[in-house]
């Protein structure tokens, strides 16, 4: 396993031995941090709302993004889905290969695959996956990258969290740093035992922006579910 792979390795130490120390994560504009590694291996009983509600959307092939250990896809698998798991984790898809050995589980980023190899009915990105975009500018791209993944009828299910709140002033004002591009471009750094993720982007986005962004790539979206400040949305083609 390499060193930069904590959520691999936080899968390993929890199924070699039950090891209950969290993954934690730093931000540069947030307080630090946990992610408790058995909620890696949550069911589907114990899923928020969201989480229940996008599993029980998904329709035909699906591919889940960013799949870790497996737990949106191993309740889909459940149901009889053909579903392929992605994930940039070594240490997630060697999990994965052992317990779903007759299934497709890839080692890859999903701006790195093709979309003239497989087609794809569901795309799924759960825990705010829309992050995958980095930033707010790179989102048309990451946005046009998992049409083509597609199939003429097929859509993309997501969530995210409108994190104006986190810039709201006791007065009800906000303050944002105008230097930035967008309030909701973050940077995160995930720490297990000896492993470090090195900082990496990860998007917000509220859901106009989001509605905007899926028009200009010639994409409708619906928002299936919205509590608070997280909503889950429905991207479909334009017919």
């Amino acid at each position: 396993m390499t060193k930069n792979d904590p959520i691999g390795k936080a899968i390993e130490c929890y199924v070699k031995n039950g090891s209950s120390s969290p993954i934690e994560v730093e931000s540069d504009l947030m307080e630090n941090d946990v992610i408790p590694v058995d909620y890696l291996f949550r069911s589907f009983e114990s899923m928020p709302e969201l989480e229940q509600l996008a599993l029980k959307s998904c329709q035909g092939k699906v591919l889940d993004v960013g799949a870790a250990a497996g737990p949106h896809c191993s309740w889909l698998r459940d149901q009889g889905f053909d579903v392929t798991a992605v994930d940039t984790s070594q240490g997630a898809i060697s999990y994965l290969n052992n317990k779903f050995p007759d299934h497709k589980n890839v080692q890859t980023s999903i701006l790195e695959m093709e979309g003239t190899e497989e087609k794809y009915d569901t795309i799924l990105l759960l825990m705010n996956g829309i992050g995958f975009a980095g930033d707010l500018s790179s989102l048309p791209n990451l946005l046009n990258h998992l049409k083509s993944l597609l199939t003429e009828k097929g859509k993309i299910i997501c969530d995210s969290t409108d994190v104006k709140y986190f810039y709201q002033e006791d007065d009800g004002g906000l303050w944002v740093d105008l230097n930035t591009e967008y309030y909701g471009n973050f940077k995160f750094k995930m720490n297990y035992d000896d492993q470090s993720s090195g900082w990496f982007p990860w998007l917000y986005v509220d859901e106009q922006t989001l509605n905007s962004n899926a028009e200009e790539a010639g994409m409708l979206m619906e928002v299936l579910f919205s509590k608070d400040d997280s909503y889950l949305a429905e991207l479909k083609q334009r017919k």
